[in-house]
């Protein structure tokens, strides 16, 4: 009597997707901690279809032979998710999305489905929901559903054929980490499944030209769960972002290979789903009743798009032996930095202080262009002195106490001045030869250089 074969355990690193014999702490290809997950060992079909391949050449061709096209966009209906996608859905592109459970990525897809169904053939695949429960949000939602066909399912092999058989526009599934192939004997959501359940749904996007979007779930940390090479598969990624307590909702792309990364997407949650926001600054500027000390106005730019962004600060003394330094929303080693050029190079002294620094409205800022306005904040705060109402500054802060240009400075003060604002303080190298109707530009070149010019215009 035969006996089947144990099964072997394998070790994968979800970060790199390498694989260990046995577990370890650390991931010895990438170094990363705690990324090393057991997974059952697939054996090998046979040999690889590839080596009957060898030697052929058809698929050769010289690039200066190639005619590049651009691909027709499919616009959602959606203004925002269609600023984020850089114009829309491509022919056989495929899109992955993620945030934390109940942000809102369910609720977009099928706001975006409902609108596109009656001049495209779509498929709502869902592995996480049962088809009343998705019928339930597009009752509650009041969304029109005539055309847009809905898939309960998570075997792979059972949804390849049936977008197979049905060609679909575009095809959503919720999510990645519910799939599973009959191939592989490892349960849904490891790092097998994961990564051959979006191989082989983007072949079939590629193949068959079908637009398709990828829900995936992610960890505690905010990064999407399963292998990192899930990210390098699909040609774009999306991640929701935004407080849950918050109305507002962020979509910013991180990866797009047709259109711009860094995009960002701003939405407003209401009863009847995902609202598009038409004037993102106003939901990042505070309304005060007077001017208020630690607070200075930010000029960013994410991605193609200006925004104005509150930057407040509050500095008071400490009463611990080491002072707080904390920022919500900006990086907290640049806060540390800019507190020892305000020292070195202005005599702005924090040593002995607590100092916090926070985005309004949820919005996280990475660029460097935001150091002057949180540094006008801190030295605001230290003082007691509030700024100028109508203030808009931008500028990145050097070690030696020079201020450096940001990209794209004349459409930040075009913006700024749109909504009212009167004044600007940005890099010397940033100041327009001809001006900007409706603003005064200070160009200022030294940390201390802004913080008198600041005082003089109080």
């Amino acid at each position: 009597m035969a006996t089947k074969a144990k099964s072997r355990s394998n070790f994968v690193c979800n970060e790199c997707g390498g694989s260990t014999p046995r577990w370890q702490g650390q991931c010895p290809n990438c170094h990363q901690w705690n990324t090393i997950v057991e997974t059952v060992a697939e054996s090998s079909s046979g040999p690889s279809r590839f080596a009957a391949l060898a030697g052929t050449t058809s698929g050769l061709r010289a690039l200066s032979d190639i005619e590049p096209r651009e691909e027709p966009r499919i616009s959602t209906g959606i203004g925002e998710f269609d600023r984020v996608l850089g114009g829309g859905l491509v022919a056989g592109g495929v899109v992955l999305i993620g945030g934390d459970p109940g942000i809102g990525k369910s609720t977009l897809l099928l706001q975006a489905l409902a609108v596109l169904a009656p001049h495209h053939k779509v498929i709502y695949v869902s592995g996480e929901e049962s088809a009343d429960q998705v019928a339930l949000r597009a009752q509650r939602l009041q969304l029109p559903t005539e055309g847009l066909q809905l898939l309960p399912e998570i075997g792979l092999e059972a949804i390849l054929g049936t977008l197979a058989a049905a060609r679909p526009r575009i095809a959503v599934i919720d999510s990645i980490q519910t799939l599973y192939s009959d191939a592989y004997s490892s349960a849904p959501g490891s790092v097998t499944q994961v990564r051959e359940c979006a191989a082989q749904l983007t072949r079939f996007a590629k193949q068959s030209g079908t637009s398709l979007i990828l829900v995936g779930h992610v960890t505690k940390d905010g990064s999407l769960a399963g292998p990192r090479v899930l990210e390098h598969m699909v040609d774009t990624v999306l991640y929701f972002e935004g407080d849950t307590h918050s109305s507002f909702r962020l979509v910013r792309a991180f990866k797009n290979r047709f259109g711009a990364v860094n995009e960002l997407g701003v939405f407003a949650m209401t009863d009847r789903g995902l609202r598009p926001v038409s004037n993102p600054s106003a939901i990042f500027l505070s309304q005060h009743s007077q001017p208020v000390a630690g607070a200075c106005v930010l000029v960013t730019q994410e991605g193609t798009r200006p925004l104005l962004v509150e930057v407040q600060a509050l500095v008071d003394s400490s009463h611990a032996p080491s002072p707080r330094r904390l920022s919500v929303g900006l990086e907290q080693n640049r806060l540390a930095m800019l507190l020892a050029v305000a020292h070195r190079h202005a005599g702005i002294q924090c040593a002995d202080q607590d100092v916090f620094v926070n985005a309004v409205g949820g919005v996280k800022i990475t660029e460097p262009a935001a150091d002057l306005a949180v540094l006008l904040a801190i030295v605001s705060s230290l003082k007691n002195k509030p700024l100028p109402a109508q203030l808009a500054v931008f500028g990145e802060v050097g070690l030696a106490g020079e201020i450096r240009p940001a990209p794209r400075g004349q459409e930040r003060l075009k913006e700024a001045a749109k909504l009212g604002f009167t004044h600007g303080i940005v890099p010397k190298a940033n100041a327009p030869k001809g001006g900007v109707k409706g603003i005064e530009v200070i160009a200022v070149d030294r940390v201390e250089e802004a913080i008198s010019r600041v005082s003089g215009l109080g």
